[in-house]
């Protein structure tokens, strides 16, 4: 496969998250049956991953980035999720709320009401706690550096233990063929108490994190009721996601 070829398939990639045949076909002036052989070829290599009606770049995330470099990205998208997450939520409610930066934006938009929060993230818990309407629970468990939160099994038990009106949960990479991932068992185990006896289970995550993938799978996506993004999905992959057991809203 000639290398030019190859990097306008990647470019195209990189910039729209997932493409067809036919898409490709036009950007690089070739052949169905061309695209087609250099497609098996970047799969075969790693490069790309097939998908439902096309493919993407194989992002594998082994690593959590820090609270502190996720802060910086995505803002507005994040806010407008928050947004409509708050609008979820009703006086007296109890939620759990996951660790994350879009987890944290819903925590500082409800903090006029009162409600019965549980969190494993240590900042929303400090926020949350100077509101008096606000009944703030930590799950606790040993403290991870990376987001300062709470993990470990004492945490997995606190969340097993409690029947809330939501959970919040939040990822790094999601998907509709892997779900919910997480880079370490434990994490992902965290994230599958946190939402399994919830009345309402809703992820809120950005689309740059959709068709991203990690390790060990926390949730599939149709054992949510609801997934709230941003409106930059692209056409394929809301078409991923049309007749699904959960609510897709596009903040």
């Amino acid at each position: 496969m000639p290398k030019e070829r190859a990097e306008k398939i990647i470019l195209f990639l990189k910039n729209h998250n997932i493409a067809t045949v036919e898409q490709l076909v036009k950007v690089t002036d070739s052949s169905p049956a061309t695209i087609r052989r250099d497609l098996i070829k970047l799969s075969e290599e790693g490069t790309i991953l097939r998908t439902h009606g096309g493919v993407s770049l194989n992002q594998f995330i082994p690593f959590q980035p820090t609270t502190h470099e996720k802060l910086a990205k995505q803002i507005l998208e994040k806010e407008r999720i928050a947004e409509y997450a708050m609008s979820l939520i009703s006086p007296g409610d109890s939620i759990v709320l996951d660790a994350g930066t879009t987890t944290l934006c819903i925590a500082k938009k409800i903090a006029h009401m009162p409600l019965r929060v549980v969190t494993t993230d240590l900042h929303i818990a400090l926020l949350l706690s100077e509101y008096k309407q606000i009944e703030i629970i930590v799950t606790g468990g040993r403290v991870d550096g990376s987001s300062q939160s709470c993990i470990g099994n004492y945490g997995q038990e606190s969340l097993q233990k409690i029947y809330p009106d939501l959970a919040f949960v939040s990822c790094n990479s999601w998907s509709m063929e892997k779900g919910i991932t997480a880079p370490t068992e434990e994490k992902a185990f965290l994230k599958k108490c946190l939402v399994q006896n919830a009345k309402r289970k809703v992820l809120v995550a950005d689309s740059s994190k959709y068709g991203k993938y990690s390790f060990f799978c926390a949730s599939h996506l149709n054992e949510l009721t609801d997934i709230v993004t941003d409106s930059h999905l692209s056409t394929l992959q809301q078409q991923e996601m049309q007749n699904r057991n959960f609510n897709l809203v596009m903040a």
